[in-house]
């Protein structure tokens, strides 16, 4: 049999065709399988790692662009490592939170707040404000300068009081929950003092004494030292004070107060000049400037004080006799029988 040139080149460029034919007729079936795999193995790989954080180079739309928290300032201590921020705290919770300190003077709650935000400093500052319990005034200042503590200045505010960093220490778990809330939720835990002041209040176991006045305008409950140079430390259970009291209990027994301690000008460069807060815009002040430690910048935030003391570089020195004094604080006792 003769074929023609044309007939054997056009049988020649047929059977790549039924090649291909049968070559995509075996494909797709498989084309198939494998797109029907891809949401799978998309959804799998989803669940597996996350999506990666929005470009951080450009604000996001409708939010402002704002720059990151500035690094520490050169020879400024840091306080530990940066942590994750603790869980949110309902007001129910919060509210228990505060209980024990809620209804301390303006001026005390702001430096105890302030305190709890370096809690990892409280058990030593304790440790040292018991050993040196038998001073005051002018003469604790002087101590502390002299033994160059390296501590927070809020935490060295607390110095004076040596029964109230006792009770920080004796329960860091409820410390350090107190600082992360302060960090987190500050306006939350302003609120919960003034639901707990409210409580106290209504029920009459809040009022005005010799050492304080207690001020309602209807909004906010301000508890303001008699003598903003004397501060006593009132004692009291808040199973009781925070209740409708029982018939015939005596509302005027439910706080005490313990001796004053004197935190004059001698204490100004902690922040004893003027403290306290600004309920409505939810700030703490200290020496008349909103106190702005916050998780972000919590290792290395310094306040500015009017009036600072700069201790000189560590470690800190011990120059005077020391004597340890134990101190039984009433309020965490009864705050854990």
């Amino acid at each position: 049999m003769r074929i023609s040139l044309d007939e054997s080149s056009h049988r020649a460029n047929a059977r790549p065709d039924a090649r291909n034919r049968r070559q995509s007729g075996f494909a797709a079936p498989l084309l198939i399988a494998l797109v029907s795999l891809v949401p799978a193995s998309f959804l799998f790989a989803q669940a597996q790692y996350p999506a990666p954080p929005p470009d951080q180079g450009y604000p996001q739309q409708g939010s402002p662009d704002q720059a990151p928290p500035p690094p520490p300032p050169p020879g400024q201590p840091a306080y530990g490592q940066p942590q994750p921020p603790a869980p949110y705290l309902p007001p129910p919770q919060l509210d228990q939170l505060v209980q024990r300190i809620a209804l301390y003077p303006d001026p005390l709650l702001a430096q105890i707040l302030t305190a709890s935000s370096v809690w990892e400093q409280i058990p030593d500052a304790a440790t040292w404000a018991g050993q040196h319990a038998y001073l005051h005034d002018q003469a604790l200042a002087n101590a502390i300068q002299a033994d160059n503590l390296q501590w927070d200045p809020s935490v060295m505010a607390l110095l004076p009081f040596p029964q109230v960093l006792d009770m920080m220490a004796r329960d860091p778990g409820w410390t350090q929950a107190l600082g992360s809330a302060v960090l987190a939720q500050r306006n939350d835990v302003m609120d919960a003092v003034q639901r707990d002041r409210q409580e106290a209040y209504n029920y009459g176991y809040l009022r005005s004494s010799p050492y304080d006045n207690v001020i309602d305008d209807g909004n906010y409950v301000q508890i303001l030292p008699v003598n903003p140079a004397y501060m006593y430390v009132p004692f009291y259970d808040p199973a009781v004070v925070f209740f409708r009291p029982r018939p015939g209990f005596a509302v005027g027994y439910g706080i005490r107060f313990g001796p004053a301690v004197v935190v004059g000008s001698a204490f100004a460069p902690w922040g004893w000049g003027s403290v306290g807060f600004a309920w409505g815009a939810h700030n703490i002040l200290i020496d008349h400037t909103p106190w702005n430690r916050v998780w972000v910048n919590r290792s290395y935030y310094v306040h500015s004080y009017q009036h600072g003391w700069e201790h000189g570089p560590g470690p800190r020195v011990e120059r005077h006799e020391d004597h340890h004094v134990e101190h039984r604080d009433e309020h965490h006792d009864d705050h854990h029988r």
